[in-house]
């Protein structure tokens, strides 16, 4: 495994990841932020999860759907708190859950842990897996990884896996908008 960056499993920066994606459904909060809810319909949550490696129970219904969208700012919440919010958070949606880690392999994916039924709720499985990689964020003093967009009108979460920490902007063109907008200031200081 040498030359191999690894921050943390694979199954944890697979969670942070769609863990982000989940968060940045919810519209934007910041003035100027025009991003709107991307996950309104039953569809639209099928289409969330398409490609990811879920396993379990789907109930396809706007009850799941209603629990999915519920949990977003409880997730939002790891992107915003301190280590003891975070490990207090983390407790409580593992306790909420009764959870109770084994370790699985299928899909391909390699050895990773599940804490829930299969059969228990979407909503329940996500939360509890995001405070499963959280465990690893905390443990590896990593929670600075875990930003938010420096975008002027942008509150998207990000996850900087980078190797240097150097992630600072969303996905959604913030970065070309805030380099633009630096040329265009260094530009009009020299004329």
């Amino acid at each position: 495994m040498s030359g191999v960056n690894i921050l943390f499993t694979h199954d944890a920066e697979d969670a942070l990841s769609w863990g982000a994606e989940l968060v940045n459904t919810m519209p934007g909060t910041v003035p100027g932020d025009t991003s709107s809810d991307t996950l309104t319909t039953v569809e639209d949550l099928r289409d969330f999860l398409a490609g990811q490696p879920w396993t379990g129970r789907f109930d396809r219904d706007e009850a799941e759907l209603a629990a999915v969208r519920a949990l977003r700012p409880r997730l939002r919440r790891f992107w915003e708190s301190d280590e003891p919010q975070v490990v207090e958070l983390v407790n409580a949606m593992l306790s909420e859950a009764g959870a109770v880690p084994r370790l699985v392999d299928h899909d391909g994916i390699g050895w990773h842990i599940h804490a829930t039924p299969l059969e228990a709720p979407l909503a329940e499985r996500m939360a509890v897996e995001l405070a499963f990689a959280m465990v690893d964020v905390v443990r590896a003093g990593g929670l600075d990884r875990l930003r938010v967009c420096e975008g002027q009108d942008c509150d998207d979460v990000i996850v900087d896996l980078s190797k240097n920490r150097s992630r600072r902007y969303c996905d959604r063109g913030c970065a070309a908008r805030a380099h633009t907008a630096a040329y265009r200031a260094r530009k009009a200081a020299r004329t």
